[in-house]
This record gives C-alpha cells, sequence and structure tokens, in this order.
C-alpha cells in the first residue's frame, strides 16, 4: 500500500484535530488546520488570522501535504519494501506528528527484520508526555494492525485575544465521507 486512503486520513486525523483559523501553538507558532505550520511551506500568518475557512478547505490542504510532503518522505525511508495499509498509516502519522521518519532508528530496525527491537524504538519518541497515547496508537497499528479511530474528528474554536484554541470545548464531527470525495476514493 503506498498511496493515501480515506482511512489512512481519517486515522491520523483523529490524532491531531482540526481549527478552522490560525491560532498560537503551545510555543506561540501559528497553525492552522490540521496542525499545519509555516514549515510546511503553506503561508499561515496573516492569511487564516481572524478568517476562519470551511472544512473542506482545511482538510483539502491537509491531504495536499499528506501527498506532497509526508507520503513522499515515508515512502523514501521504506524504499524497497512493501507496506500494508496499516503499516504506510502509522508510518505517515508518525512522520506528520515528528517530522522524523528518516531518522527514526525504529524504522532500520524493522527493515532489518529487528520488529521486537523496532516496536521498542517506536516509544523513543515520546516527548511531551501527552503525545504518549498517540504514539503508543501508532505503534499498535504499525505492528498489531488496530485501528483507533471512531470516525470522529475534533474541532476547536479560537479565543481571542490570546489565539489559543478552546480546548475546553471541542466539537465533534464525522468528516469520512468528505476525505473519500477528496481523495477520490
Amino acid at each position: 500500500m503506498t498511496h493515501l486512503t480515506a482511512r489512512i486520513a481519517q486515522e491520523l486525523l483523529s490524532h491531531e484535530a482540526v481549527v478552522r483559523e490560525a491560532y498560537q501553538d503551545i510555543v506561540g507558532i501559528w497553525t492552522w488546520g490540521v496542525g499545519v505550520t509555516a514549515a510546511s511551506g503553506h503561508t499561515i500568518c496573516p492569511r487564516y488570522v481572524d478568517r476562519p475557512q470551511t472544512m473542506r478547505w482545511c482538510l483539502e490542504m491537509y491531504l495536499r501535504l499528506l501527498r506532497q510532503v509526508y507520503a513522499p518522505a515515508v515512502l523514501e525511508a521504506f524504499a524497497g519494501m512493501p507496506l500494508t495499509e496499516n503499516e504506510f498509516g502509522a508510518a505517515l502519522s508518525f512522520h506528520y506528528n515528528t517530522g522524523a521518519i528518516k531518522s527514526a532508528t525504529w524504522v532500520e530496525e524493522w527493515k532489518c527484520g529487528e520488529v521486537d527491537a523496532a516496536r521498542i524504538s517506536f516509544m523513543n519518541w515520546r516527548k511531551p508526555p501527552q503525545i504518549i497515547a498517540r504514539r503508543e496508537k501508532e505503534r499498535e497499528l504499525f505492528f498489531e494492525n488496530i485501528w483507533s479511530s471512531n470516525g470522529q474528528v475534533r474541532e476547536y474554536a479560537v479565543l481571542k485575544p490570546s489565539y489559543q484554541p478552546d480546548a475546553q470545548n471541542p466539537k465533534f464531527s464525522n468528516v469520512f465521507d468528505l476525505l473519500e470525495e477528496l481523495i477520490g476514493a
């Protein structure tokens, strides 16, 4: 499996959230949509400050970044190794979160057939501590084919004047049909 599916996009999205307008993350970096920052190559500030976008646009940009930035790096890291849908999805989620698929030791261990060592090394990426549950779910997906998404995506509004996500009041929605439409499944 070397292509993006709605199931993979939904799984990764279940570890993230959607914020339709620009906000400042916990270290002050302007962020938008599905955790998109300027480091991805997409301009955030001032484009989305005080300018909420549609869910469709947020997901279109998310999928574009998955296809153009993150998936190619995952495929390069696993060059020559066939990946199942769950393996590709877990590796893609790991890379979307860490940006470190090419330097993660678990990748090389897995490619060398050292599956037990890879399973252990996968959990080396556990900072900040709030990320541990996500990492465990990605590990279960990669090694055990256990999908964790319940189909619900969290969406947060932006509080003003702090420009912080309103983490106390998430809205939940199911965007699987929209993901399928946008991916062309």
